[in-house]
């Protein structure tokens, strides 16, 4: 039975996290925000997904990068530096006394309004800061075989309708594709782009393997994933043949191997892509990468 890509190990020390709310600490059970934040309402603010590993956020740097040129993208005062809300992550981790295996969800909404109304002019107050960190380790596939994939009719689409590129809260064109993969028993939805090439998936970043090179999407009509970029700049540091270009499902059901990747889980095999069988279910090059990204996070 596929149950998605993030599925997590339970942990019991989850129920007592402290959420970081506008900076200040709340119980699970007792952090609330408006009905009146633009989140809420209209899932209007950016958000990174960030790893704890041994006392330290993994690329951190990467994720303020995005996480700002997102905001500026949509002309949102965070009201912090990054330094500072790196700094006000840390405390939020040690407040839990969290160190390692922790994974953190920040969002920041443009904040609350005076009225359920789309327009920014509307809204009143500083942009609103969430900051949930929770003990979170990956859970194996069930098979241990990798993932499976179902391509959704929904696609990732131009730039001028909603730029797949932006970080940003309104996911529905995600869901509907995550909601298609569940009813066809799938763990997540290959998504492609408008001329019918493979663009990335609902959560995770796509690859292939082809003949000892590594492909992945052009990049045009998805999220540049920071798990993704740093498996494209391993495989260039490891003298690894890669190439971010077009290509279509064809490849795909005929490639050596796939994987997904994200912040979440690094990288993990895809077993098969609409019912098909890809590859064998593992390689010398899937494996050489796993351990080459497992490399770069100790080395952090």
């Amino acid at each position: 039975m596929a149950s998605g890509t993030h599925q997590y190990q339970q942990d019991i020390r989850n129920e007592s996290i402290l959420i970081n709310i506008n900076g200040a600490l709340y119980p699970r059970a007792e952090a609330k925000i408006s009905v009146f934040d633009s989140g809420f309402i209209l899932g209007d603010g950016v958000w990174e997904g960030i790893r704890l590993h041994h006392g330290k956020l993994a690329f951190i740097e990467q994720h303020m990068q995005r996480l700002f040129a997102g905001a500026k993208a949509l002309d949102l005062d965070i009201g912090l530096s990054p330094e500072q809300l790196v700094t006000r992550i840390m405390e939020t981790c040690r407040a839990n006394k969290m160190h390692d295996g922790v994974h953190i969800r920040l969002m920041v909404t443009r904040g609350e309004k005076a009225t359920p109304y789309q327009d920014p002019r509307v809204t009143i107050g500083s942009a609103t800061i969430v900051i949930i960190a929770e003990y979170k380790k990956s859970l194996d596939n069930a098979d241990n075989q990798g993932v499976s994939l179902f391509t959704t009719h929904v696609r990732r689409g131009y730039p001028d309708v909603q730029d797949p590129k932006l970080n940003t809260h309104s996911k529905l064109n995600c869901i509907f594709a995550c909601i298609q993969a569940a009813k066809a028993q799938a763990d997540e939805a290959l998504m492609l782009d408008p001329h019918g090439f493979v663009a990335t998936c609902n959560s995770t970043h796509f690859f292939i393997i082809r003949g000892g090179e590594v492909w992945t999407s052009s990049g045009d009509f998805c999220l540049d994933g920071i798990t993704r970029r740093n498996v494209i700049n391993l495989c260039k540091a490891f003298d690894i043949p890669v190439f971010e270009r077009n290509f279509t499902l064809s490849d795909v059901y005929a490639a050596d191997e796939a994987f997904i990747t994200g912040t979440f889980a690094g990288l993990t095999p895809v077993r098969q892509v609409d019912g098909r069988k890809i590859g064998t279910g593992s390689t010398e090059l899937l494996g050489q990468l796993q351990d080459l990204y497992v490399e770069m996070i100790e080395k952090i």
